[in-house]
């Protein structure tokens, strides 16, 4: 569905997207991760076929998107980041005018309006207009008009941010009823639960450069432990990381605790006890993808 090789995007001398191979596979969800600046909009946006590329090759849908960019549209569903929905017009007359955008009939908007809106959820809601919606009736209903024309492939930036819980499961849910369908999946997200629930492949990007590729499973396993074992110490108790080498693969001291990642954090928790010492809380958690993220990109923030 997609394939870069060595794909670069410059904007006067800086140099957002430097020389990345990536390639997404029919009906999956690919994500890319990565913190502010790492280059992910500006590489889904010449996915998009919006913005041309600076230098290497891409295809997608087997197209070249500097000559066949209005073609590759045409296929595509786009979810941006802000919601750009018409708030002057009701939630299905939204549906129907985007369905006109490509060619479709009146009969044929009309049609798949009634289909989208029960898709969202948003029947009830069909004849109200856009401003007063809640966030996540607002996101769903950006999601079902980039349904409008059946894309093959659907483009989501940042799909559940600010939203509460249940309305991102929702999401999640929608999501993965389109996967199920055959649609192609590529998400940009912060959240890293959201990415080891969507994602079956991801890359994380910083810098410009993808540092790591494979499935969620996968990035935990080959730059993570098992499990984490964090422990917090009374105020003014602090211990250097060298103590708690021999406990763990790896020690991580945090402002307000200290993280230890080993196999098995409960046998690490036993030895901590062994040597007198008396956390004022501990954890023993499995690793995240978060996990691996920081330990990737740093903790540092990035503007």
């Amino acid at each position: 569905m997609v394939q870069a090789k060595a794909l670069t995007k410059r904007f006067g001398e800086f140099e957002a997207v430097r020389g990345i191979d990536v390639e997404v596979r029919r009906g999956e969800a690919f994500g890319f991760l990565g913190p502010n600046g790492a280059g992910k909009s500006s590489t889904m946006r010449m996915i998009a076929s919006v913005s041309p590329r600076t230098d290497g090759d891409l295809k997608v849908l087997g197209l070249d998107p500097d000559t066949d960019g209005p073609r590759i549209r045409a296929r595509l569903g786009v979810v941006p980041q802000q919601d750009n929905l018409d708030n002057e017009l009701t939630v299905r007359q939204n549906l129907q005018v985007y369905g006109r955008y490509f060619g479709l009939s009146r009969a044929e908007t009309r049609r798949k309006a009634v289909e989208l809106l029960e898709f969202a959820q948003l029947t009830d809601r069909a004849e109200a207009e856009v401003e007063p919606l809640s966030g996540g009736m607002k996101r769903r209903l950006t999601i079902a008009r980039s349904l409008v024309n059946d894309p093959e492939l659907l483009l989501l930036d940042e799909p559940t941010t600010g939203l509460d819980p249940q309305a991102r499961h929702l999401l999640w849910d929608r999501l993965f009823r389109l996967k199920a369908q055959g649609v192609t999946l590529i998400v940009t997200t912060h959240y890293m639960d959201e990415a080891e629930q969507l994602c079956d492949r991801l890359v994380v990007m910083d810098g410009g450069r993808i540092v790591a590729e494979g499935s969620p499973a996968q990035l935990i396993s080959r730059y993570s432990t098992r499990e984490v074992l964090e422990l917090r110490f009374p105020p003014g108790q602090e211990f250097p990381p060298e103590h708690f080498a021999d406990l763990a693969e790896r020690v991580e001291p945090l402002p307000d605790r200290i993280l230890l990642y080993t196999a098995t954090g409960e046998a690490a928790l036993e030895q901590v006890h062994a040597r007198g010492l008396r956390p004022l809380s501990s954890l023993v958690r499995r690793s995240t993808l978060e996990d691996v993220f920081l330990r990737l990109t740093g903790r540092t923030l990035v503007d």
